[in-house]
């Protein structure tokens, strides 16, 4: 029974690692011919209808509560409809590679953002970590300066900020709340909805082509991709494995996301990647690392894998 356990964690795992490290990809493909919007806001629509099936399937589909649907719709606003949305329409711009390298910058702007708000104090890991993450972002650009002035590199860059402010900010309000759920997944199909139907708003509203013809199949596939695998199955993974092992040793495969992506960029998308940068990436991703470490990260989780029912 154990190892019957510990096959499905360790798949869970390798799901969560692997696939999110995917959706860079998936999301520059899927808008090679799919406006951005349309991306995302059916990305998040396919999302929403799967896990409607599901819970009405297991018959847990019910009316959530006025108070958690703001709370909901604040997590959706900021998690989905902007970090999502802003990344999306970033990849529009620039390459996969850089998107996943600056995203994975986020947890700095968590850290900076709960010091400034009194969640967290300044350490001496936490100085040499932002010294190490700001280092690699300053050595990404310090060759590129010139592509500044490129105005459709400077907005990809910009909408990718506003996007990472969007996830950190996201990241910091479940910090200050105490959410009070029974279901998680409920209360995800009602940010994937609300979500949805916004994006595809805007993509209506603000799009000016939309020519469905020249929607490639390829792309069309990626986007469905992403809301099957990239949103539902990869949660469901990570609420698996998060329920069985430390929450300190799941948020470690953030930086293996990051060198898939970058990976997956160079051999599929043919993006060039200089020895310059994925020294970048390792000083950001080492920063990130140690700004985050705790003891508890190498220990092995005894009583949650022990107890926890399939």
């Amino acid at each position: 029974m154990n190892t019957e356990k510990d096959f499905k964690l360790i798949l869970a795992i390798l799901t969560v690692a692997i696939v999110w490290g995917t959706t860079y990809l998936g999301i520059r493909i899927a808008v090679e011919t799919i406006p951005p919007w349309f991306v995302t806001g059916i990305r998040q629509s396919i999302a929403a209808l799967l896990l409607l099936g599901f819970l009405v399937y297991k018959k847990q589909l019910k009316w959530i509560g006025l108070k958690n649907l703001k709370t909901q719709i604040i997590l959706s606003t900021l998690m989905i409809i902007i970090a999502n949305g802003m990344t999306t329409i970033a990849e529009k711009h620039i390459n996969s590679s850089l998107a996943s390298v600056l995203t994975a910058t986020s947890p700095i702007i968590v850290f900076l953002g709960s010091v400034f708000i009194g969640l967290e104090q300044f350490k001496l890991k936490s100085v040499l970590g932002l010294i190490l993450g700001f280092s690699g972002v300053l050595l990404i650009f310090s060759d590129g300066l010139q592509e500044l002035l490129n105005p459709d590199y400077r907005l990809g860059l910009i909408v990718l900020f506003i996007g990472i402010l969007g996830w950190a900010s996201g990241t910091l309000f479940t910090k200050k709340i105490t959410i009070h759920s029974d279901n998680i997944l409920l209360n995800l199909f009602y940010q994937f909805a609300f979500a949805g139907i916004v994006q595809l708003i805007f993509a209506f509203a603000f799009t000016k082509n939309y020519d469905f013809e020249k929607w490639s199949a390829e792309s069309f596939a990626y986007v469905v991709y992403l809301g099957v695998f990239g949103s539902v199955i990869t949660y469901y993974a990570f609420l698996y494995a998060l329920k069985r092992v430390n929450p300190s040793q799941i948020s470690m495969l953030n930086y293996v996301n990051t060198i898939i992506a970058i990976f997956l960029g160079w051999l599929i998308l043919d993006e060039k990647i200089t020895t310059k940068f994925i020294f970048a990436a390792i000083l950001i991703i080492s920063g990130v690392f140690i700004m985050n470490l705790k003891k508890e990260m190498f220990k092995k989780s005894e009583a949650r894998s022990l107890k926890s029912e399939d």
